[in-house]
């Protein structure tokens, strides 16, 4: 995929995803990744915060030879100081590319427009591929395959649970997304004739019964404070605690994508518990971004 921008995880084919997983999967044993990086800079644009998102991008660069240069919203203002357009015009100027954690997914598309250099989605409101990716190989890693394994996603239609969605039709996961009534897909998104199974329902037992992967997030992201309470009471059945876990095969692993609001959508003893390998998939959030840097920048597409 060398020189393209990496927006959604549907822009990729299986084997570009699985080769980027494969390549993450290398680097993390010891595999040297060379500098493709050496003598270039990207600029990560946050216009929400950002802790490993930031981190793991920063180093990322860093590792490969290359030099980053964080922006923030008081700094750039985009969409109100300057255009979008014109920012991404800016930067096409002075970076080789772009690293972008902004709300909105129309704003990230118009300056992957505007620039000439490859855009990366860092995170939108819309969809969170970087964050998948690494959950890949998280499950990967943890259940010994990615097509056909089980995971269930117990929360919020958000913007992980969307890109878990494309990654079901992009690999052919079968996926459960567990939710009540009214935070669910609807209508319900269909895979790729072939690809995953996926399924939606209120119910938790359906879903978990036979899962090998117990995934949650926020019940509240980032915009939607003022529904909080209202959250809280609706997705209150639905916290990963131990009672919900005893549904799930004893061998089932619990993610969560953190940042956890320990106590509202996990219980501190499932997040620590034996089960969770929730910190081995933050670490992994380095590794497939190396890697997918790795095959932006340096490319051609054959496995390092």
């Amino acid at each position: 995929m060398r020189g393209r921008d990496f927006l959604a995880v549907s822009d990729l084919g299986r084997e570009e995803l699985l080769q980027i997983l494969d390549s993450a999967s290398q680097f993390k044993r010891g595999l040297d990744p060379g500098l493709p990086l050496a003598r270039r800079s990207l600029a990560l644009v946050f216009l929400r915060p950002s802790n490993r998102t930031r981190v793991s991008f920063e180093v990322a660069v860093h590792r490969l030879g290359g030099h980053p240069i964080a922006l923030f919203d008081r700094e750039i203002e985009m969409g109100r100081r300057e255009s979008v357009a014109d920012v991404g015009r800016i930067l096409d100027r002075f970076v080789d590319g772009l690293i972008a954690r902004i709300p909105s997914d129309r704003d990230l598309r118009g300056l992957a427009q505007a620039m000439g250099s490859p855009v990366i989605n860092a995170m939108t409101d819309l969809s969170h591929p970087c964050q998948v990716l690494a959950d890949c190989l998280s499950v990967q890693e943890q259940v010994g395959h990615l097509e056909g394994a089980r995971v269930t996603f117990v929360g919020d239609y958000n913007n992980v649970c969307r890109s878990w969605i494309e990654a079901t039709q992009v690999v052919g996961l079968d996926l459960r997304v567990v939710g009540p009534p009214g935070y669910l897909p609807d209508p319900v998104p269909n895979p790729v004739q072939g690809a995953g199974r996926l399924l939606v329902t209120s119910d938790p037992g359906l879903a978990l019964n036979d899962t090998d992967v117990v995934y949650t997030d926020v019940w509240t992201s980032m915009g939607q404070e003022e529904q909080h309470e209202d959250r809280r009471q609706d997705f209150g059945p639905y916290q990963v605690n131990r009672q919900l876990l005893a549904l799930a095969p004893p061998r089932a692993k619990v993610m969560h994508c953190l940042p956890a609001h320990r106590g509202e959508e996990i219980t501190d003893d499932v997040l620590d518990g034996p089960q969770s390998v929730v910190f081995d998939q933050a670490e992994n959030r380095f590794w497939v971004q190396m890697a997918l840097l790795w095959a932006i920048f340096q490319g051609p597409e054959e496995s390092p």
